[in-house]
């Protein structure tokens, strides 16, 4: 039988959405610690993990999607959050059952990662990632993941990306930032610049959290889901680091694009104030890998993996993650 165009994404939507019971039964979950170390210290950073049944010895790799959270909150609450009544919010679970080993990780200073008297840089988010792959490299036997960062998360990524390219295979940018030039959300968050410059963490409570669903755009994201994410998040602290504040009024870009080789898909919210559609296409202008996608989510604002355009976002990464190999020459 032949679908239609609609009728195909549809049932796309769908398998993201609604899983089967024998593959929810089947989600595996596990816990792994990654360690760097500063000044000879050690700083421990929690990293999760889930798929589809247990790994198992001598079975061949999935591919690996690793999941790099913002600014606000840490890794569960972005990337796992569960809002009973309302629909599918875990970006794990999802990808999962659709056949990846998904990981993510609280960077330092986050969720369930050392407290130290660092800010959590975008440099240091960079030394983490390093560590964390060396972690998945031993337990799936592939040093190249692709990776998803979400608003810092993405810069993250994308400076990942340039200092190790060897450990990228492809790499989405979502609610990314370059230059911050007539970003409205930057302009109003410079006026705590010396603050960031002088304290290395921030006052982070249900209000500023639920903020970020509104800030842009109200109606984009489900009022079930603010409670939800300050729920997950307030059981770490009232407070966050100010590190990628910091970098993102004051020291813009931080990732440049002539240097990311791998391919790359730019995500953005219609109504996202984080950066403005001319900013992100002259990144993407200067890409130099054929292999790039710049999607817009209709509906959508800052806040992608969360919001009632969810599935839309979904499904784009899917079919970024997915995409057939260009020919050879």
């Amino acid at each position: 039988m032949t679908l239609s165009r609609r009728s195909t994404l549809a049932a796309t939507a769908a398998a993201l959405t609604v899983p089967a019971s024998a593959a929810e039964a089947d989600l595996w979950s596990g816990n792994y610690w990654a360690v760097k170390w500063r000044d000879g210290k050690k700083i421990w950073l929690a990293m999760y993990r889930k798929r589809l049944g247990a790994p198992q010895p001598g079975e061949a790799a999935r591919p690996v999607l690793f999941l790099v959270h913002g600014s606000s909150s840490g890794a569960k609450s972005s990337f796992d959050l569960a809002v009973p009544g309302h629909g599918e919010y875990s970006t794990m679970d999802v990808f999962a059952r659709a056949g990846f080993d998904v990981w993510t990780m609280d960077h330092e200073g986050y969720g369930q990662s050392s407290r130290t008297e660092g800010n959590s840089d975008i440099a240091s988010g960079v030394e983490d990632l390093k560590a964390a792959v060396d972690v998945v490299a031993h337990e799936t036997g592939l040093r190249r993941c692709a990776f998803m960062g979400e608003s810092s998360g993405a810069i993250r990524a994308g400076a990942f990306a340039m200092e190790a390219p060897d450990r990228v295979d492809r790499v989405m940018l979502a609610a990314f930032t370059y230059t911050g030039k007539g970003s409205p959300t930057l302009t109003k968050r410079a006026e705590g610049l010396e603050y960031f410059r002088t304290h290395n963490r921030r006052p982070r409570d249900r209000a500023m959290i639920e903020s970020i669903f509104t800030r842009d755009r109200s109606g984009t994201t489900d009022p079930a889901v603010p409670a939800a994410m300050a729920d997950a998040e307030l059981v770490y602290g009232d407070t966050v680091p100010t590190g990628t504040y910091l970098d993102m009024t004051s020291k813009l870009p931080l990732v440049d694009p002539t240097k990311v080789m791998c391919p790359v898909c730019i995500l953005r919210g219609e109504y996202d104030g984080i950066a403005t559609n001319e900013d992100l296409w002259d990144f993407f202008r200067q890409l130099p890998n054929g292999d790039r996608q710049f999607v817009i989510v209709a509906g959508a604002a800052h806040a992608l993996g969360t919001s009632k355009s969810r599935v839309a976002f979904w499904h784009a990464m899917q079919a970024f993650l997915t995409m057939p190999a260009p020919p050879t020459a």
